[in-house]
């Protein structure tokens, strides 16, 4: 991999903890010091690039066969060791679609796409509605609650579990074996096996009982891809779906409960909810960076010479902030789309996938703001924390407090 220059400022690590406490001002640094594309580190001193252009990244999503996704090019394969900690994140030979290439791609993007386009809109609502009052039923007696922990983190993938063909009775097992998979601590390969023992017997169940849901349709429409294809592209979407739609409920929350421009919201608006969700998906978007692409050949981006397999990370944040495309520097809360926050090109996130999480948080958030109308931020705003990592950004947790009001059940 091409080097700084020994004059130019040295590689940022991703371990940087400005990554959580103030990433705007970081990448004000790293564009000042190294341009649109800066040379950062990984654990173990791997080395890569990271692009803060939104040219450079639109460039890079545009192209995946100079920036490919097969991750069999990286030239740094000989340095990893067995048990490096980014391995689930940059992994090798997995049959997800996250590493397919080609038109076997956009075969399985093909499946995906039709699966998630055929859930009904109006059902998917009636699911978050009812999952998010059943969590509330939980909290509306205490008066105060983490709405992080207890909340965003629970909602979206019960209601992605129902619309897979899941239970609802298995919806708080995989929530629980999800969230120990994302936290990375114990109980995180528990949590790996549990989903994937779910997803498996899902998929038997679907095999033996089709019904209308996201696995049958997947199995019926899949000719040529096997079963283990299809579970792990089933287990990326849930991953995918869950955790980034649980941060925009938490980021849209944090932002509402701390910006006077939107007290509408808390007494009942609406219009407001929208903006507040648009300016995070701009200002505070949950995927922060992306792992990764690599260089099929010796190329040029933003001034700097990539080499043949270096590992390109994609800098979504950076790139929604970059001066030469947002010349005005106030906040976007308008109906302004064109952030990279779902990505871009041929690996973005599929556009049912993106109006399902924007369904499930949008419910989140209004049913809550319904259920508990004075809530508020129970700790001062500074006293907020991000979890400890450079690609996911969402806060450890969201004290709240509010009226204690009775639970619905199924009055509602």
């Amino acid at each position: 991999m091409t080097t700084p220059a020994a004059h130019e400022a040295p590689p940022v690590h991703l371990g940087d903890p400005r990554f959580q406490t103030d990433p705007a001002e970081l990448y004000r640094e790293m564009r000042r010091d190294h341009g649109a594309v800066a040379p950062v580190v990984l654990d173990g001193d791997v080395p890569a690039w990271l692009v803060l252009g939104y040219r450079e990244l639109h460039q890079v999503t545009g192209d995946p066969v100079l920036f490919s996704r097969d991750s069999d090019l990286w030239n740094q394969w000989d340095r990893i060791p067995a048990d490096w900690p980014l391995l689930p994140m940059i992994g090798r030979k997995q049959q997800s679609i996250l590493y397919t290439v080609g038109e076997r791609h956009r075969e399985r993007a093909g499946v995906i796409t039709d699966a998630l386009e055929s859930v009904d809109p109006f059902e998917l609502k009636r699911h978050a509605e009812r999952f998010a009052d059943e969590l509330i039923d939980g909290l509306c007696g205490k008066g105060a609650c983490d709405i992080v922990g207890e909340y965003a983190m629970l909602l979206p993938l019960r209601v992605l579990a129902r619309i897979y063909g899941f239970s609802d009775e298995q919806g708080p097992g995989l929530v629980t074996a999800m969230n120990d998979m994302i936290n990375g601590r114990e109980g995180a390969l528990e949590g790996q096996r549990h989903l994937g023992e779910s997803m498996y017997g899902l998929l038997a169940a679907k095999r033996a009982a089709p019904g209308p849901d996201v696995a049958s349709r997947m199995l019926a429409a899949a000719a040529g891809f096997t079963l283990d294809e299809i579970a792990q592209d089933l287990m990326v979407m849930l991953a995918a779906g869950h955790q980034p739609t649980a941060d925009w409920i938490g980021n849209s929350l944090r932002l509402m409960l701390t910006d006077d421009r939107f007290a509408a919201s808390l007494a009942g608006g609406r219009h407001s909810v929208g903006e507040a969700m648009n300016e995070v998906l701009w200002e505070d978007t949950p995927t922060q960076n992306v792992a990764g692409r690599w260089a099929s050949r010796d190329t040029h981006l933003g001034g700097r010479r990539i080499g043949r397999g270096d590992l390109v990370l994609l800098g979504l944040a950076a790139a929604n902030s970059d001066p030469q495309v947002r010349t005005d520097s106030g906040a976007l809360t308008g109906g302004n789309n064109a952030f990279f926050s779902f990505g871009h090109g041929e690996h973005r996130c599929p556009f049912p996938a993106q109006e399902i999480a924007e369904v499930i948080a949008r419910t989140g958030i209004e049913v809550l703001l319904d259920r508990l109308p004075d809530v508020d931020l129970a700790v001062p705003a500074d006293a907020l924390a991000r979890r400890p990592s450079p690609w996911l950004r969402g806060l450890t947790e969201l004290p709240v407090s509010y009226t204690p009001t009775p639970a619905l059940g199924a009055d509602r």
